[in-house]
């Protein structure tokens, strides 16, 4: 019996030992499988995007010939809300079997990658084409699917459609209301690519091109020009290739932009992003009640007062756009489109911009012109709508007869009773110029979540402060109040005014907490250096 056991458990433990051994084998091969995904240069796609990583991005790059590619962070909410359009982009461009694929990568993640390509935020997108490892181009267009499928398209094919005779570009300039032509004698030399550059880029207008002498004919060309077409405003406008300097991109850019738009805009949802994005200087503003026939005939003299500030384009020497697009002296650059138009309905969309301009409804009809750097808003002293009275009015402006119309609220009652002042238009410069007082003050907005997190600390530093004659702490409301040589681009923003003459301001720039706002105070307007 002995004997038979010992034999029995000869038999079973290696048995029993080996069952062991095989889940530890079965664990560690699962795990090498693993390992062995992750570095297979095997490309695996989520919703037509491929998935890349460090062991198959060069894969990747020589099986697809234009190739654009999302870093992102799974944590990142931009690259949440981009990731459904740029899974239907990346279907649309698959199913028309576009050279064109779209790719992502998790930077978090593969920071290898992150490092090579320099991706600093998310997402940020880059092309790769024709496998070019080196000098991916950093993508220029909208964040929404159509947005992305025609940037692709433009680089995927020819960015201009080739116009060959007088019905085929008749065909395409009646194709849509606005409509790019290139006219070149030589569809290779420098200032057709130039061309071609503006036209991958502007992927909202379509190009054309056309290098047939017929063609030049046909509508009274003699030499390279570039003709915007539109079925509204002046239907056609050249713009000449100066053959000394060739085809400037950013030049022509900007002036596409300026001449696709309306002679007078209205403000709506659709075109707010054209308005701004043309980039010129100054906006004359009609703000009216559409409702009202007898505001809506003010337009007439609007758009008559419009057409003298059209594209004002001219040369620094007196020459104008008919003698070329270029110079041949590089030290006179084009002048921008001076002054662009818009009509405000103060019931509608531009309802949501009175508070900008501490307007209401009521103040309808009214003019403002806006310098768009640094938001500087001027007004008539009785607002005129004759197109001669704004005409005079801009030109009074730009000659700076006119100074910018400031906001300001009135003074609380209390407002120097607190230990926060508070300062309006009217009162800051009395306030923060007192040659006697170091004044320390945050211009806020009100609906800004940041202000809001530092309101009890600003309030816990008056308290401190408020029997020191010597400091003064206080606020300003920013979107109530306006103050004529002091702009503020962010919220919150603080600025210390030291006592004595020849005050200087001071921008305070570190953590926004009471203790260091108190060593600021006290070290007159610096951060004493912190011992490593």
């Amino acid at each position: 019996l002995v004997w038979l056991l010992v034999l029995s458990l000869a038999w079973l433990g290696p048995a029993l030992g080996g069952e062991d051994k095989d889940e530890e084998v079965i664990e560690e091969e699962e795990k090498e499988k693993k390992e062995d995904e992750v570095l297979s240069d095997e490309i695996k796609e989520e919703d037509n995007v491929l998935v890349l990583h460090e062991h198959n991005f060069a894969r990747a790059l020589s099986e697809h010939q234009l190739l654009l590619v999302e870093f992102y962070a799974p944590w990142c909410g931009h690259c949440q809300q981009l990731a459904p359009a740029f899974a239907q982009a990346a279907a649309e461009l698959r199913n028309e079997s576009s050279p064109a694929r779209l790719a992502k990568v998790d930077a978090t993640a593969q920071t290898a990658l992150a490092t090579e390509f320099g991706i600093t935020s998310y997402p940020t997108l880059k092309l790769f084409r024709d496998g070019n490892r080196t000098h991916p181009l950093a993508y220029t267009g909208r964040l929404d699917s159509q947005g992305i499928v025609r940037w692709m398209q433009r680089r995927a094919g020819p960015s201009a459609t080739l116009l060959q005779d007088t019905d085929t570009i008749a065909a395409f300039i009646d194709s849509q209301d606005l409509v790019v032509v290139g006219f070149f004698k030589d569809l290779k030399g420098e200032a057709a690519q130039a061309f071609f550059d503006v036209a991958a880029e502007m992927v909202d207008m379509p190009f054309g091109v056309a290098e047939a002498a017929e063609l030049f004919q046909a509508y009274g060309l003699s030499a390279d020009t570039v003709c915007l077409f539109k079925k509204f405003d002046e239907r056609q406008t050249n713009f000449p290739v100066d053959p000394a300097r060739g085809l400037d991109t950013a030049e022509l850019t900007r002036l596409l932009r300026v001449h696709s738009l309306h002679l007078v805009m209205e403000f709506t949802n659709e075109t707010s992003s054209q308005i701004f994005g043309a980039k010129i200087p100054h906006h004359m503003l009609l703000f009216l009640n559409k409702s009202s026939p007898e505001q809506l005939s003010l337009r007439d003299g609007f758009r008559a007062a419009a057409g003298g500030f059209r594209g004002e384009v001219r040369w620094p020497h007196g020459r104008d756009m008919e003698g070329g697009f270029g110079t041949a002296q590089p030290q006179c650059p084009l002048f921008p489109a001076q002054v662009l138009f818009v009509v405000v309905d103060v019931t509608g969309h531009g309802a949501d911009v009175l508070p900008f301009f501490g307007m209401t409804a009521a103040d309808a009809p009214t003019l403002r012109l806006v310098k768009m750097e640094g938001n500087r808003k001027y007004r008539m002293e009785q607002d005129n709508f004759s197109d001669s009275a704004i005409r005079t009015f801009i030109q009074a402006v730009m000659d700076g007869k006119v100074k910018p119309h400031l906001l300001s609220a009135e003074p609380p009652e209390d407002w120097d009773t607190r230990p926060v002042k508070v300062l309006v238009g009217k009162t800051f410069e009395q306030v923060a110029f007192d040659e006697t007082k170091n004044v320390f003050v945050k211009f806020y907005a009100p609906w800004c979540p940041h202000c809001q997190a530092m309101a009890a600390a600003w309030e816990e530093l008056a308290e401190r402060y408020k029997d020191r004659e010597d400091i003064v702490i206080a606020e300003m409301d920013s979107t109530a109040n306006e103050l004529e040589n002091i702009t503020i681009h962010g919220y919150p923003t603080l600025h210390y005014f030291p006592a004595g003459p020849g005050r200087k301001m001071i921008e305070f720039k570190s953590n926004r907490d009471v203790e260091t706002f108190s060593k600021f105070l006290e070290n007159g307007g610096t951060l004493p250096e912190e011992p490593p």
